[in-house]
């Protein structure tokens, strides 16, 4: 069973650093104080967000149908991950999603069902006037 670095004390929620590193061929150990990558410190389903994000090549639209989810959630899902990642995130994106949509993806929504008809003609109309 392969273990992963933790990143944060499970006792007291601080960061974590490496002491010690060991060459897996000559075994060869250098000690010292590293500081892990800010990957390190994401949680287990921010790493896994990120693993399919890069897998889809950054397609919000792939990713909503691998985690079966809608487009605003994968967007406040990959707002959250620049935020932990110390980005600042800007949410005037994601306030209102109708303009960033294109007709088609709103249809497609209506069809998922996860949007009304009448949501979708006002998203539609909102649309059609920007």
């Amino acid at each position: 069973m392969q273990k992963h670095v933790i990143g944060e004390c499970p006792i007291c929620n601080h960061d974590l650093f490496v002491t010690k590193l060991e060459c897996t061929n000559c075994h060869t150990e250098i000690s010292g104080k590293f500081q892990l990558s800010k990957f390190n410190y994401l949680s287990k389903e921010h790493l896994y967000f990120i693993e399919l994000f890069i897998k889809n090549k950054g397609s919000i639209k792939n990713l909503e149908k691998e985690l079966k989810v809608s487009y605003p959630t994968v967007k406040k899902m990959l707002s959250e991950v620049i935020g932990e990642l110390g980005y600042k995130v800007d949410d005037d994106d994601d306030d209102d999603i109708a303009h960033s949509k294109s007709k088609e993806e709103i249809l497609d929504r209506l069809h998922k069902g996860e949007i009304s008809s009448e949501e979708a003609l006002k998203l539609l109309k909102e649309k059609g006037s920007s």
